[in-house]
């Protein structure tokens, strides 16, 4: 007798690519921009609240323009939905391919099938502290550069700490 083959789980936790959280089309531009010109993927993540004060439809067209506008920056996009069952079940819907729920229990469980079924990532957190948030940014392109050249020399070891960026 085999053992029946076990579902991956459509739940991801952390994202090991440097996590950016954007609050508008500059922002996220910036930050394709600079990924780009490092030549490091990224995770653009939509601010907290922002799918209940700005909508799914802006967050959509914030993440489209932004990557039809740096097309050659390797990116994911992650639209948090809070604990709002119905946000994160309307932004599968729609096709996000990465949504944020902090919710648990049946509700989780559902929404984890549907993600697994339509091949898209449901993910149970919000980038941890080592996320830039470009929320006070004027220059989010330079800022994003230094930070994630700061991770870069980091992760090698080698040069000096850059000084962190503002906002």
């Amino acid at each position: 007798m085999t053992e029946p083959a076990r579902r991956q789980p459509a739940v991801v936790t952390r994202d090991p690519r440097p996590a950016i959280i954007v609050h508008d089309l500059r922002h996220a531009e910036g930050a394709l921009r600079a990924a780009r010109a490092i030549g490091v993927p990224v995770t653009l993540w939509s601010a907290p609240g922002a799918s209940d004060y700005a909508g799914l439809g802006f967050l959509g067209a914030v993440f489209d323009q932004a990557a039809a506008a740096v097309p050659e920056a390797v990116h994911d996009a992650v639209v948090d939905c809070g604990a709002s069952a119905v946000l994160a079940h309307e932004a599968l819907r729609r096709g996000f391919a990465g949504v944020a729920f902090s919710g648990r229990g049946r509700t989780r469980a559902a929404l984890e099938a549907v993600a697994a079924a339509q091949g898209r990532r449901l993910s149970a957190a919000r980038p941890g502290r080592g996320a830039l948030d470009l929320g006070r940014s004027e220059t989010p392109e330079r800022d994003c550069a230094a930070w994630l050249a700061a991770k870069a020399r980091r992760r090698t070891g080698s040069g000096k700490k850059a000084a962190s960026p503002s906002g």
